[in-house]
């Protein structure tokens, strides 16, 4: 069974169990729904069903089912809410990926056919993403998720090609 991260608790809200979650995911009217199942991350992952769920400021604030005190709840502060596999909404399009299949892929220059790194990381810009490829003996080089850049991705063979920019 694969877990992926979709929010992270970071404080509890008032007394009666709610908690602030900070949303990482594309989905979240879907994912933070009353009667969604949930996994808490921990030495012993927590099963729990969202009981009650609302949008405030730039958090979800959530509660669930048999934890409606601020001392069962308290305990989970800074932990990650995962979702299973199986329970990944389908993507709307070929040319859309989830992070996890992003991550780790070996980046390879489409003019010179050279390695240029792996994936390491996704940063969520206001513009767009920019994708984060660890290179060996060099810093680190950010490629914007844009189709100028980013030329084609094949998840099957663990690459992905990519037009480098003059101005990168």
């Amino acid at each position: 069974m694969s877990l992926f991260k979709v929010g992270t608790i970071v404080n509890t809200h008032g007394i009666r169990g709610e908690v602030r979650v900070v949303p990482i995911t594309d989905f979240p009217e879907e994912r933070f729904q009353v009667g969604e199942q949930l996994v808490i991350d921990g030495k012993t992952p927590t099963n729990v069903v969202i009981k009650t769920a609302r949008a405030h400021k730039q958090f979800i604030l959530l509660s669930f089912e048999d934890l409606q005190d601020i001392n069962l709840i308290e305990q989970y502060k800074g932990r990650d809410l995962l979702v299973d596999e199986s329970d990944l909404n389908e993507l709307a399009s070929d040319d859309e990926y989830y992070y996890h299949q992003i991550i780790g892929l070996t980046v390879i220059d489409q003019a010179t056919q050279q390695t240029l790194g792996k994936v390491s990381e996704i940063l969520e810009l206001p513009a767009n993403d920019v994708w984060v490829v660890k290179q060996k003996g060099a810093d680190d080089l950010l490629l914007p998720n844009i189709k100028q850049v980013i030329e084609q991705v094949d998840l099957e063979q663990g690459q992905v090609f990519v037009n480098q920019l003059e101005e990168i």
